[in-house]
């Protein structure tokens, strides 16, 4: 198969094209995307232990340590024991992180109207319902 027709390559330019939009904006605020991505999902879902925010993230392990180790350090999130199971950590946002979020949005919100402006909302919608459905798909192994 050719790489201009291959799924896998076809993602990753995307991806790439789409992020050259977001690191500039990233970067004025101080964040890497893996770093925005942890904060971003930890917002939305209000707490998570590690397990589940590094598969939300997409993030492996040892690369999340090293995130959350940074930005607890930078007073953005917090670690709680878990009240279920006391051996697991529950991570959440603080108050600064919520705040920084509060200015970060609009800018990252403008990107995203812009290429729904672009693309059209319905492609976007289709795009990401598609999308959806692959990632869903039993991990293609089992089909």
């Amino acid at each position: 198969m050719k790489t201009n027709r291959s799924l896998t390559i076809a993602l990753l330019r995307a991806r790439e094209s789409l992020m050259t939009e977001f690191r500039p904006i990233l970067a004025r605020h101080g964040f890497t995307e893996q770093q925005w991505r942890v904060l971003r999902i930890l917002i939305e879902m209000k707490s998570l232990d590690a397990t589940a925010l590094s598969e939300r993230t997409c993030i492996l392990a040892p690369s999340l340590t090293r995130i959350i180790r940074n930005l607890e350090s930078r007073g953005l999130l917090q670690k709680d024991i878990s009240e279920m199971d006391a051996r697991k950590l529950v991570l959440k946002p603080t108050r600064q992180a919520l705040e920084i979020s509060k200015k970060v949005t609009p800018e990252t919100n403008k990107v995203f109207e812009e290429i729904e402006k672009q693309f059209g909302a319905e492609n976007n919608e289709k795009l990401l319902d598609m999308l959806q459905d692959l990632c869903n798909s039993n991990k293609l192994a089992n089909t």
